[in-house]
């Protein structure tokens, strides 16, 4: 079992800025991939952006350039930094870990952009 904690989501203005921190713990280990996706309400869950155990990153369109992926395999953290936030950035944001045949999600942090 792999445990994941987010942390860093709030209430921030359009143009602001939040870093979002999980925490895995558990059966882990540094060969995985590690993925952000959010969920607004009544919309499916999507792929914000990923980071593999190589550190090769993407993300989806709508927030190259103003998101950054990063991970820290000692603290076992991965960390997403979203600048230039705006309001459909809305929604509450989950972090995911991933490795051959296991596939494990955190609770999820609100993240909320005001106009």
């Amino acid at each position: 079992q792999v445990q994941l904690v987010e942390s860093g989501g709030g209430l921030v203005q359009a143009g602001g800025s939040l870093r979002l921190s999980c925490v895995a713990s558990g059966s882990t280990f540094s060969i995985n991939t590690y993925g952000w996706y959010r969920q607004a309400p009544g919309k499916q869950r999507d792929m914000v952006a990923q980071i593999t155990a190589g550190g090769f990153t993407s993300y989806v369109d709508s927030v190259r350039g103003r998101f950054t992926i990063s991970r820290d395999n000692a603290k076992k953290t991965v960390y997403l930094q979203m600048n230039s936030l705006k309001p459909e950035d809305t929604a509450v944001y989950y972090c995911r870990w991933s490795a051959i045949g296991r596939n494990y999600w955190g609770q999820g942090t609100q993240v909320t952009v005001s106009s």
